[in-house]
């Protein structure tokens, strides 16, 4: 075997991880597309394919199994990081964009599994990944019904005595409640709530806050 040979080989093994990792990338984005998210399919795989361009040139460049072979690749751990915090965004009280984040990130570290040559490895993650974005929903929907959320409430009123009267007929509806901040802002009094509660109870929450003329707006 001659040098030639051996560089053939490599292009032809660089070649099935650059394919490998389209598809790995593709699958994962196509999930995210279907739900109109801000990183759809082409994001998902162009992050995969260049996770595993730099693992491949990290493991090249890097002379094989030396201690330089990860140089490159350790730096898109934290350079993905970035991506992720582009898509997370904070609207009223809620913060969406996790799951997507979470994609970039795991679809980074897939690629970079393929660039090592971890086939095995990237395919059982990738099949795992697919089965917690297909299975989440439903078990969040049967099993997980405790949610988490924060309630802002804005108030005319001042009084104290309301305003205890209002947390207390919440307490009746939740797991468990917190109050994260009062402030008194534009002649309005605001009281932010970290609350546990069922969902089958939010309905009855809004409807009680409705009906309370005190309340002038409130959101999740």
């Amino acid at each position: 075997m001659n040098f030639d040979n051996i560089n053939i080989a490599w292009e032809w093994e660089d070649l099935i991880k650059i394919v490998f990792s389209l598809i790995a990338g593709f699958v994962l984005g196509m999930e995210r597309e279907w739900k109109d998210k801000s990183a759809g399919f082409k994001t998902i795989a162009i992050i995969c394919l260049g996770s595993t361009l730099f693992t491949i040139l990290s493991y090249k460049l890097g002379a094989g199994n030396s201690e330089d072979a990860t140089r490159i690749a350790s730096y898109v751990v934290s350079g993905i990081g970035f991506l992720g915090a582009g898509v997370i965004f904070k609207e009223g009280a809620n913060v969406n964009g996790l799951t997507t984040a979470s994609i970039i990130w795991i679809s980074a570290a897939i690629g970079m599994s393929i660039g090592f040559g971890q086939y095995i490895m990237a395919a059982v993650v990738l099949l795992a990944c697919l089965a917690i974005i297909a299975i989440g929903p439903i078990f969040s929907r049967y099993v997980a019904t405790n949610v988490a959320k924060v309630l802002e409430i804005h108030m005319d009123s001042k009084d104290l005595l309301i305003r205890k009267e209002i947390i207390m007929d919440i307490k009746k509806y939740c797991r468990n409640v917190k109050i994260k901040q009062v402030k008194y802002s534009n002649h309005q009094l605001i009281v932010t709530l970290d609350i546990v509660i069922d969902k089958s109870s939010l309905n009855a929450v809004d409807q009680y806050l409705i009906e309370r003329k005190e309340v002038t707006n409130f959101e999740y």
